[in-house]
């Protein structure tokens, strides 16, 4: 029984095995049933109980040595296999499929398009911020106090990592952390929007815990509550294509704004639908108001030279009104139909 001279021979062989199956067709004649080893070791019953001993535990290791040879030369060649594809077989994605579908844009891409352009003509720049906040930005900044509903944790998504001042990072729960961000990196007049993702703890038919704003800040010596009005006024008779459009603007409370309003647009509705402009109802469509002199105290600019106003508009609301669409977490769903039905091709922008 030459052991070392059946491991040379199926090192050997396991070296020339080119492919998976020939490394295979060695594994079977070596350690199959029927194979060298294999029967190697069915000899050991003929053998005395000391020659069991020594020869039984050489053919165990070799064996074990033998399978691992194995082994090892079936990474080698899968590795092999799929370099050569990697290498010689490719997708040519500038072709579509036979079967391909045109594609469609979300309504809350072309909801973000319009908005932009609204406020773009009317001399406003986009600004952005990160979706991961501080306590002071999210916050304190916005003169929320400690002890406001809006920070608990049935509202706010709170991260375990903690801020210089020790307090846990959030998810932004509104993009008014980039007006404090600007504010602080630019000196008034100051003329912006931001739109973006936000995050809030809720759930159904009309809530998300990801959804979509766009604030607007405007500061500068002599803003006031006429220029604020006007401005939400004109967006929502663009943004809505309604001309005569009916609104009214209800005293309200924010932390950041001082006095502050919401704004109402008036609806009817006609053949089990919502039409927009006119009748006897109202729709809450967005916040807004002058901003408090402590935001701006807390981001060093001069309430005895400037003022401003500031206003947020929840992009999937007004998205569903404009659209008739009734379920806010069909935007988030991913159903090919669904945006087949409801998207808008390039030349509907």
């Amino acid at each position: 029984m030459d052991i070392k001279k059946v491991l040379n021979e199926v090192t050997k062989e396991i070296e020339q095995s080119s492919s998976q199956q020939e490394l295979q067709n060695v594994k079977v004649a070596y350690l199959g049933k029927k194979g060298k080893i294999t029967e190697l070791l069915k000899s050991l019953k003929d053998l005395s109980l000391e020659e069991k001993k020594s020869s039984g535990s050489k053919l165990n290791l070799l064996r074990i040595e033998v399978d691992n040879l194995i082994k090892d030369k079936f990474n080698d060649l899968k590795i092999e296999e799929i370099n050569s594809k990697l290498k010689n077989e490719y997708l040519d994605i500038s072709f579509p499929p036979p079967n391909s579908i045109a594609s469609k844009a979300h309504p809350i891409s072309k909801t973000f398009d319009e908005v932009i352009t609204i406020f773009g003509s009317m001399g406003y720049s986009v600004a952005e911020g990160p979706d991961i906040e501080t306590d002071f930005f999210n916050f304190s900044a916005l003169n929320i106090p400690e002890n406001h509903p809006a920070r608990e944790m049935q509202d706010t998504f709170y991260i375990d990592d903690k801020d210089k001042e020790g307090k846990p990072y959030v998810l932004r729960t509104h993009t008014s952390p980039v007006q404090i961000r600007t504010l602080l990196n630019q000196k008034p007049p100051v003329k912006i929007i931001a739109p973006g993702r936000t995050y809030r703890c809720d759930s159904d038919s009309t809530h998300s815990p990801m959804f979509h704003q766009v604030e607007g800040l405007f500061i500068n010596e002599n803003a006031n509550m006429g220029d604020l009005k006007g401005t939400l006024i004109e967006f929502c008779k663009q943004f809505f294509n309604v001309q005569n459009l009916k609104v009214r603007f209800r005293p309200s409370y924010f932390p950041f704004t001082e006095p502050s309003a919401e704004m109402d647009i008036a609806y009817e509705i006609v053949d089990n639908k919502i039409q927009l402009g006119q009748g006897d109802r109202w729709l809450e469509i967005l916040g807004c108001g002058m901003v408090n002199p402590i935001v701006l105290e807390n981001c060093n600019v001069d309430t005895n030279i400037y003022q401003g106003f500031a206003f947020g508009v929840g992009l999937d609301r007004i998205t569903m009104l404009k659209y008739g669409l009734t379920d806010i977490r069909s935007f988030f769903s991913g159903n090919l139909n669904w945006i087949a039905s409801n998207g808008f091709t390039i030349g509907d922008f």
